[in-house]
């Protein structure tokens, strides 16, 4: 049994929130306790349905997921973190992604499967991920390709490091391809 504990809303935040205060549970997973009471109640008919991601690329390319997808896309990413890359709840994943879809299908993917996401700006040079990659142990990175080199340049250094997730249009060899493994 779960304990629960009542968050109250401000009278400001309310008009947002049609329920006035929620049940938060002692074990609170925003992947499962929001992003699907939100699908549940878009279907429901409890609340209009609108995108929950709205990203545009700076060459205008757009990508709008709904609530629902969002939730069968991270729930995808999740078993392609838990599956193919073979980590458990408690393993840390470093995500060095620009601002892209993937970014947050990842950090969806690692609330659902129990997983410690330590996200990381692309600015970080081959020193900085090393670092962050020695101290958290991390069992997995996932990187783009602009990355991707450093993270290999630093790959032998750590030996907790397992699995190399990339999101790219190109395969790297010593790499998972994130996007196929997501179809």
């Amino acid at each position: 049994q779960m304990a629960c504990h009542t968050v109250h809303i401000h009278t400001k935040q309310r008009a947002s929130l049609p329920w006035g205060h929620q049940e938060v549970p002692a074990r609170f997973n925003f992947a499962i306790d929001v992003m699907d009471y939100w699908v549940g109640m878009e279907k429901a008919g409890r609340r209009a349905p609108g995108p929950a991601l709205w990203w545009v690329s700076s060459h205008g390319e757009e990508v709008r997921w709904d609530f629902g997808q969002l939730q069968e896309l991270s729930q995808r990413t999740a078993n392609v973190l838990a599956g193919a890359c073979g980590l458990q709840r408690g393993d840390h994943v470093a995500v060095v992604l620009p601002r892209v879809p993937e970014w947050w299908l990842v950090t969806l993917g690692c609330m659902r499967a129990g997983l410690v996401f330590m996200p990381g700006t692309i600015q970080m040079t081959a020193r900085d991920i090393l670092y962050r990659l020695q101290v958290s142990r991390a069992r997995a990175i996932v990187a783009e390709e602009d990355v991707a080199q450093a993270v290999d340049t630093v790959a032998p250094d750590c030996p907790s490091l397992k699995t190399k997730l990339l999101v790219s249009t190109k395969g790297r060899d010593g790499w998972l391809d994130f996007k196929t493994l997501l179809q």
